[in-house]
């Protein structure tokens, strides 16, 4: 169990967390575990993660932890350590060695900043320790990173390809064209595309693509993504072909629409 000192500091941090605006619309992007058994951080922890379109089941105990771990298969466990039953490091180790779940990513979430602790939470296992309290921009960009980190091989070699009506991108040749003309992009205007075209009709958040096409380029704003869309769509105007269908979401981002089959 957690020490009157580490609930204190975590009450105090809990109330100057600036995270307190009203929920808005998310696309779904899976299901997250939180296994945490102080309710305040538990629920800003699920509350915000919602709010990026995540589904999140928040538990208290190691035990519940292991078993719906197995059954639900999230694609992503954030693991406080001093939690009833079993401790987190032991949920950890359990999940990485079972082969039904070694491969679920695990972010250990504590207030336990020791050197030895963090040591022992990647040996037994963890992709990632976050100390508290944290910015929850910073776990939000973290959870996106290992998540991305984990996706298999085979899948990003099924990408290095993609056709989308007439649109067509070569991520081997750096080439895009429709009709065989070709677009000259900029990387990351490239880059922008071949997200958003390689999953036609699927809702992506600014901030999110903002982590899967800039990453780590330092802090960049959400604004970036409108305006390297427009420069793109400009490209193809430029050239005389029209640009992509991808369309704005209020509040939320952009999707690309496949083009619609014509009728024989």
């Amino acid at each position: 169990m957690r020490s009157q000192e580490e609930r204190r500091q975590t009450s105090g941090w809990l109330r100057h967390t600036p995270e307190a605006a009203g929920p808005a619309a998310r696309p779904r992007l899976g299901q997250i575990l939180v296994v945490e058994d102080e309710p305040d951080v538990g629920e800003l922890i699920r509350y915000n993660l919602a709010k990026e379109g995540y589904e999140v089941s928040r538990i208290t105990t190691g035990g519940e932890a292991l078993r719906q771990a197995r059954e639900n298969r999230p694609v992503l466990v954030l693991l406080d350590l001093m939690i009833p039953e079993l401790n987190g490091w032991e949920v950890c180790r359990r999940l990485k060695q079972d082969p039904d779940t070694r491969t679920i990513p695990v972010i250990i979430v504590t207030a336990r900043v020791e050197e030895g602790d963090k040591v022992l939470g990647f040996e037994m296992g963890a992709d990632d320790y976050v100390t508290k309290p944290f910015a929850l921009r910073e776990l939000i960009a973290r959870i996106r990173a290992v998540i991305r980190r984990s996706t298999p091989a085979e899948l990003a070699d099924r990408t290095h390809h993609l056709k989308v009506g007439d649109l067509e991108i070569d991520r081997r040749r750096f080439e895009v064209t429709v009709k065989g003309r070709a677009v000259a992009l900029t990387p990351k205007e490239f880059e922008l595309l071949s997200v958003l075209a390689g999953e036609p009709g699927r809702v992506f958040g600014r901030e999110e693509l903002l982590d899967l096409v800039w990453g780590r380029d330092g802090f960049v704003e959400p604004r970036t993504v409108d305006v390297h869309l427009a420069r793109l769509r400009g490209k193809f105007l430029s050239v005389g072909i029209p640009p992509p269908d991808v369309e704005t979401v209020r509040g939320v981002g952009y999707r690309f629409h496949e083009p619609e089959k014509s009728g024989s």
